[in-house]
């Protein structure tokens, strides 16, 4: 077996993801096919043969001309993470220049970089020193950074830097408003040669410089390193516009006579505003920056910080003791009395209480704990004092794994955000292309002075454009919405789920587990002629005894309710879809669905139309050949799925039932809840097909399951939600996990993904439309109309509010929250 690795053009999307996959799993000696839309590059395990996998890559339409590579055959070494936090950048350009640098390392599989909390991560095999030196080497800082450690850290970090930038800010404008107030009042900004005021602009001039190198130091070392690498970032403009401004004026002090009298004005203030206006910007952004990721902030205060241990003392006695929750280990016995926090996951070894889960599941109502029962990190104990066994602690409990899911979420980028990655690769050359030409027009067609239009001119558009407003426009939105949702408790895994979650028209829901409790019960027993009953429950309960099914779990129940014991079973079968079979006192008997019997050449002559009205489902049990009796088993519909059902509904949504049961309690059933479609009989292996038979009628299809046999219908889906009360594989097959297990959880995801966005697009339109304006303006277009040129000060202010306005236009997300309807 062999892993390569191919190389794709034009994939954009799941839909895109969905195809490549079908046309290679088609391909003989295929085992896996893994898509990464970020890196453009196909993972295929197997022993497929290289030019059939370019041949259907190019067939499906993502063919490219690179030619495959050898990848890392182990899963582990493709699956290893890194996280490197990043200094030096400030816009788009910069991310892609970071990017770009990562991915060319030896051994990096995936790069991405989330520019609203200046991190990387990384998957592949490269070292962390190999990934450190290609970012240096690429004129930015890196370090590696600790999911779990560095928080406060960080944070520590962000205030300094705050701090800093307000310094600079200061500094900036401590000079500049003075200097543009003496201008604005009628003070001469002008340089008469051989007065007094030639030397005071001197010492105004080398004071601006000062202001410059300390002030403004990290544009000119962010442009200076940008320059060796052959890039160019927003340092770059604003370390050109400011220093050709000084440049210029210190031209006129200096030789003031080499210039038309009317050229002679000196921009000392210009630089000093800039510089303390941008600075400016840049702390508002810092501070707004930092209420982002308040989501994650809360889950990890959520944990405890010390725990209560249990432990034998030097003569065997208990003692109980506070320590630190680092220092708990698996198997520990813990206490947690009323009030407390639970510590670590674990099981519960004594006593009864009642915890408050809402923090992790969004349900509000407290949740009964006894023994034998699970209990999670962070959760609250509202009564009674229980003893649990510690099974999960530091990274491996459920809270640090959802803290960890979040923050790599928040790092994904949707397929709408990849829009501001193209610009940004030509966004900064272009500022510069249409500064030169500004100032080339101005110089040889503008009116005198021209030498003066054409500085203010180029260096106003140099000073105006943002590419930093659209660096940050989709990482700020998708930051703040996945936590958001993680408040809510749902859990979203990439941001290609957050964007198609916001286009979804059909939504596909399992029965049981997901509008059913999952826990069906025994309801009625219908007996042919001369049949008992509990005789008849007894070898129900005794063939279903070998089973796990929910179904055989109620049977079995109902025969210990009423002290039926079952009895031995040989050849026991369990056939998916259809029931169970076995041997019981050299008799053969059946248990399962009325198709399944009837095969069998079993002759039906009982009438369930009875329990299927009632939304029950019939077992029909048979002795060789003879039709026994039926079995009523219902499952219960949870409180809320009616209403939860109705919201989607509302939401503009195709509501579609899909069950095993057969049509008649499965319609009875789709009354009650007032679904739209339902698809009855479906066989687990089944599933996956019906959602996709689905999506070729170009629906958008979202499916919701909690079971194992949901996992390929799930991973089929265009998004798949989780319920987090199901199985594990159930989750790992899905986009986005549900901690609770109601059904309004969709719909809050739905809401909140609609929410993000539409705030993502509202961020890129403002950055766009603010560039596509604000670019003209500064170059003289309204010059015609007004008579004069917007001054640059202007311009450093409108740069330094647009990054603010999407900064804190992403921050009203943070008060978005879904509204559950009532039907």
């Amino acid at each position: 077996m062999q892993t390569q690795r191919f190389a794709i053009q034009g994939a954009s999307c799941q839909g895109c993801v969905r195809k490549i996959r079908q046309s290679l799993g088609a391909l003989p000696g295929v085992d896996d096919v893994q898509v990464d839309l970020d890196t453009q590059q196909v993972t295929v395990t197997g022993n497929a043969d290289s030019a059939a996998v370019q041949a259907a890559l190019s067939r499906a339409g993502y063919a490219s001309d690179t030619p495959p590579q050898e990848a890392p055959p182990s899963p582990a070494s493709r699956d290893h993470e890194q996280q490197l936090a990043i200094t030096g950048a400030t816009c788009a350009a910069c991310v892609r220049t970071i990017e770009n640098a990562l991915r060319h390392t030896p051994g990096v599989t995936r790069a991405q970089m989330n520019f609203a909390d200046r991190t990387a991560r990384v998957s592949g095999t490269a070292d962390t020193q190999s990934l450190i030196d290609a970012v240096e080497r690429a004129g930015y800082g890196a370090s590696p950074v600790d999911d779990n450690d560095e928080d406060g850290a960080r944070e520590q970090q962000e205030q300094q830097h705050y701090r800093q930038l307000l310094r600079h800010m200061w500094l900036g404008l401590g000079l500049g408003v003075p200097l543009m107030a003496w201008g604005l009042l009628g003070g001469d900004m002008m340089v008469r040669p051989g007065q007094t005021s030639q030397w005071a602009w001197l010492g105004i001039g080398l004071m601006t410089l000062a202001v410059l190198a300390t002030a403004g130091r990290h544009f000119f070392v962010g442009a200076w390193k940008a320059f060796r690498n052959h890039n160019a970032n927003m340092d770059t403009l604003i370390a050109l516009g400011t220093g050709a401004a000084w440049v210029y004026s210190m031209a006129v002090v200096l030789v003031p006579t080499a210039l038309p009298e009317a050229a002679r004005h000196v921009y000392f203030e210009a630089s000093a505003m800039i510089i303390g206006l941008i600075n400016l910007g840049q702390a508002l952004e810092v501070r707004a920056r930092g209420k982002t990721s308040a989501a994650v902030k809360r889950l990890l205060d959520l944990g405890a910080k010390t725990a209560r241990v249990v432990r034998n003392g030097p003569n065997q006695e208990k003692r109980e003791e506070d320590i630190p929750v680092e220092q708990v280990q698996t198997d520990d016995i813990l206490r947690v009395r009323p009030g407390e926090k639970i510590a670590v996951d674990g099981i519960v070894e004594e006593g009864e209480s009642r915890l408050d889960e809402s923090m992790l599941t969004g349900e509000p109502m407290p949740v009964r704990k006894a023994i034998g029962d699970t209990v999670s990190a962070g959760t609250l104990n509202e009564g009674g004092t229980l003893l649990y066994r510690a099974t999960a602690v530091g990274k491996d409990t459920a809270l640090s794994r959802i803290v960890a899911l979040v923050k790599k979420a928040q790092g994904s980028k949707p397929p709408i955000g990849r829009l501001a990655d193209h610009v940004s690769a030509v966004f900064v050359p272009a500022i510069m292309l249409i500064a030169v030409v500004a100032a080339l027009a101005w110089f040889n067609l503008g009116p005198e002075p021209r030498i003066t239009h054409m500085l203010i001119s180029a260096t106003t558009v140099l000073i105006i454009a943002c590419p930093c407003a659209l660096g940050l426009a989709t990482p700020m939105s998708v930051m703040v919405g996945v936590g958001k949702a993680a408040e809510h408790g749902i859990l979203i895994r990439e941001g290609d789920a957050l964007q198609t979650s916001s286009k979804l028209d059909t939504i596909v829901l399992d029965k049981t587990g997901t509008i059913t409790e999952g826990k069906p019960a025994l309801t009625e027993i219908l007996c042919a002629e001369g049949q008992q009953e509990d005789t008849l429950l007894q070898l129900a309960a005794s063939l279903e005894s070998g089973s796990e099914h929910p179904l055989a779990r109620a049977i079995v129940e109902a025969a210990a309710q009423r002290a039926l014991a079952p009895g031995s079973a040989d050849n026991f079968r369990a056939l998916n879809g259809k029931g169970v079979s076995a041997t019981l006192n050299g008799k053969h008997y059946r248990l399962g669905n009325r198709r399944w019997l009837e095969s069998e050449g079993i002759t039906v002559s009982l009438n369930s139309d009875s329990l299927t009205e009632r939304g029950a489902t019939p077992l029909f049990l048979a002795e060789d050949n003879t039709l026994l009796g039926i079995l009523g088993v219902a499952d219960r519909i949870k409180e809320d799925s009616r209403e939860a059902i109705a919201r989607l509904k509302d939401q503009g949504l195709t509501v579609v039932m899909m069950t095993g049961d057969i049509k008649a309690s499965a319609d009875a059933i789709a009354k009650q809840v007032g679904v739209d479609q339902v698809m009855a009989e479906v066989l687990p292996e089944d599933k996956a097909k019906k959602v996709q038979s689905l999506q070729e009628e170009g629906r958008i299809v979202a499916m919701v399951g909690d079971g194992i046999n949901d996992a390929p219908a799930l991973a089929q889906a265009d998004v798949g939600f989780a319920i987090g009360t199901g199985t594990d594989v159930a989750i790992e097959s899905a986009a986005i996990t549900l901690m609770g297990g109601s059904l309004h959880g969709v719909a809050d995801a739905m809401a909140i993904s609609a929410a993000t966005v539409r705030n993502i697009k509202q961020n890129l339109f403002g950055a766009f439309i603010y560039n596509s304006l604000g670019v003209p303006v500064a170059a003289g277009a309204l010059y015609p109309l007004t008579g004069s040129l917007l001054s640059p000060v202007i311009a450093g202010a409108a740069m330094s509010l647009s990054s603010v306005t999407v900064v804190s236009n992403a921050n009203r997300l943070r008060l978005f929250n879904p509204q559950r309807g009532k039907s």
